[in-house]
């Protein structure tokens, strides 16, 4: 599975993209985020509101009860303005 944060995520974790195989159990959106903090204290940090994180998945929104599938690319961003 492929991760990709943007903005201030990757600044915090320190990375852009990473590539991860989480354990079966983690089957939806929600507990890939729960996971992801448990890898690094920087994850920790950046993942801890997650209120604030919004999640893509395939590039597509979705909400945190969003199934995932191994070969699923999951964008971790803050909320996003336009104007």
């Amino acid at each position: 599975m492929k991760i990709l944060y943007f903005a201030w995520l990757r600044t915090k974790i320190g990375v852009a993209t990473e590539t991860v195989e989480p354990p079966a159990e983690v089957a939806t959106v929600g507990a890939l985020v729960e996971w992801l903090k448990a890898r690094s204290p920087q994850h920790a940090d950046a993942l801890a509101n997650s209120k604030v994180v919004k999640v893509a998945v395939n590039q597509e929104h979705v909400p945190y009860d969003h199934p995932l599938s191994p070969g699923d690319e999951v964008a971790l961003f803050p909320p996003v303005t336009g104007g």
